[in-house]
C-alpha cells in the first residue's frame, strides 16, 4: 500500500514541487491549505485538499507529515505586529499540528518540520554545522521555538527531522525572482560590503533532502539543508550577474538598507557560512552543488 503523507505549505515555492515529485514516486498526499481545493490541485496535482486543520482531530492518521507552513520572512518590514504574525504562522501552527497529530489513532512514523539556518543567527565567517552554538537574536528565537514545537512529538514515538533550510533558488519564484529584474536592468549589486555569507541551495536539492528524511529510518534531528559550497553575497551577486550577462555595479549601502528595512535588514546584511555536515556525512548527494549551474537552471 502506498504511504499516505500530510503536507502543510504544499502550495508554496518548495511545496508544490515536492508534491509533484512525491506523487511521481507513488505517495498519496493530503495538502492542508486555506486556498480553494481546485487551486490546490492545480498547483499540487491529484491530492486530497484539506482546508481546516481541526477536521483532522481524532483522524485515523498518516504515515508521515511534512510541515512547511509559514509566512515569508522577508515579505514585510519587521514591525512588532509582523513579528507576531511570523511566529503565529510557524510556532502556533506547529503547536496546533502536533497536538492534533497526538490525537490520531495511529501516530505517523516521521514528522519533517521546516526551520531555517536563521536558527544560528549572525555567525560572520565562522563555519556553521549543526553543532554550532546560535547567536541570540530574533531569527534564532523564531526558529528555536518553531523547532521545539515540532520536537514535542518525540514523546509520542515519532521520529522528528528538522530542515534548517538556506536561501532557496529555483525557477519561477522565491527570493531570486525579486533579484533578477534589477540585475537584468543593469541595476544589481552587492548588499552592504558583500562579505556576509548566503547559505544557498537549489530547490530540487531541498525537495530531495525532505524526501530523504522521510525515507531514511535513521534520519533524526536537525539538518542544514544548504549547498556544500556556501557563497558570500559578493560572490553570489557576481555569479548572478555573470549568468545573466549583466554588470553588478550598483551596491546597496548598509546604512540605506537599515533605514529602509529596519531590523529586517539583518537578513540581508548578516549571514551564516553554513554547510550540510550531517547530510554529507550520511551520503546525501546534491544535484546542484555549484552556484553557477544552480543559477543557470533557476534563471534559464
Amino acid at each position: 500500500m502506498n504511504k499516505r503523507v500530510l503536507i502543510t505549505g504544499g502550495t508554496g515555492f518548495i511545496g508544490h514541487v515536492l508534491c509533484s515529485e512525491m506523487l511521481t514516486r507513488g505517495y498519496e498526499l493530503a495538502v492542508l491549505s486555506r486556498q480553494p481545493a481546485d487551486t490546490v490541485r492545480s498547483l499540487c496535482g491529484q491530492v486530497d485538499a484539506i482546508s481546516d486543520l481541526e477536521s483532522l482531530i481524532s483522524h485515523s492518521g498518516y504515515d508521515a507529515v511534512i510541515n512547511l507552513a509559514g509566512e515569508g520572512i522577508a515579505d514585510k518590514r519587521w514591525t512588532n505586529q509582523r513579528k507576531q504574525a511570523l511566529r503565529d504562522s510557524r510556532i502556533s501552527l506547529t503547536n496546533n499540528l502536533t497536538e492534533i497529530i497526538a490525537s490520531w489513532a495511529k501516530p505517523p512514523e516521521v514528522l519533517v518540520s521546516g526551520s531555517a539556518v536563521g536558527f544560528y543567527g549572525d555567525q560572520g565567517s565562522t563555519l556553521v554545522t549543526e553543532e554550532t552554538a546560535p547567536h541570540d537574536e530574533f531569527s534564532h528565537r523564531l526558529c528555536r521555538d518553531w523547532e521545539n514545537a515540532a520536537i514535542k512529538l518525540r514523546s509520542h514515538s515519532v521520529r522528528v527531522c528538522l530542515s534548517r533550510t538556506g536561501v532557496v533558488v529555483g525557477p519561477g519564484g522565491g527570493f531570486l525572482q525579486r533579484m533578477v529584474l534589477p540585475f537584468k536592468l543593469g541595476l544589481g549589486g552587492r548588499l552592504g560590503d558583500g562579505h556576509q555569507y548566503m547559505p544557498w541551495i537549489h530547490r530540487d536539492d531541498v525537495v530531495a533532502a525532505l524526501i530523504w528524511m522521510i525515507e531514511t529510518p535513521e534520519a533524526s534531528g536537525a539538518y542544514n539543508v544548504v549547498s556544500p559550497n556556501p557563497a558570500t553575497n559578493r560572490e553570489f551577486t557576481r555569479c548572478l550577474a555573470s549568468v545573466l550577462k549583466r554588470p553588478a555595479i550598483f551596491p546597496a549601502p548598509a546604512p540605506i538598507l537599515k533605514v529602509a528595512l529596519g531590523e529586517m535588514s539583518r537578513l540581508l546584511l548578516t549571514g551564516q557560512r553554513a554547510v550540510p555536515a550531517r547530510l554529507t556525512d550520511s551520503g546525501f548527494r546534491f544535484s546542484y552543488p555549484a552556484l553557477e549551474v544552480a543559477l543557470e537552471d533557476a534563471t534559464g
